[in-house]
């Protein structure tokens, strides 16, 4: 993962991580015990295999559109829009268009 984002310095969000061919490329923002903020770009047919985790995470989509399994049940989202993966829930990604996302996870104690 790149390095994370220098706090309060101005920065776009969209631009502050880029496509990479036949790849998927992830930039922290924000990494605390509490939770995370990460970017992601998603290369045309890239993607993350069905997983679960054990917190809720907000995907918003900032650019190109994506598939987003959620318990099996596909949900295709374009740029500004989100979705909330619930805790436990097995979940896969997948670029139908190359896309960047920002992740967002909050964890429970």
């Amino acid at each position: 993962m790149e390095q994370i984002i220098n706090k309060g310095e101005k920065f776009q969000v969209a631009d502050s991580v880029t496509y990479s061919a036949q790849a998927v490329v992830s930039k922290a923002v924000l990494k605390k015990e509490t939770g995370n903020v990460t970017l992601f770009a998603f290369e045309k047919g890239e993607g993350l295999s069905e997983h679960t985790a054990p917190f809720d995470a907000m995907v918003h989509i900032l650019d190109g559109i994506a598939e987003i399994k959620i318990g099996g049940n596909p949900h295709v989202l374009k740029a500004g829009e989100a979705i909330i993966m619930p805790a436990n829930i097995p979940h896969a990604l997948k670029a139908i268009e190359r896309f960047k996302m920002m992740l967002i996870m909050i964890k429970e104690k």
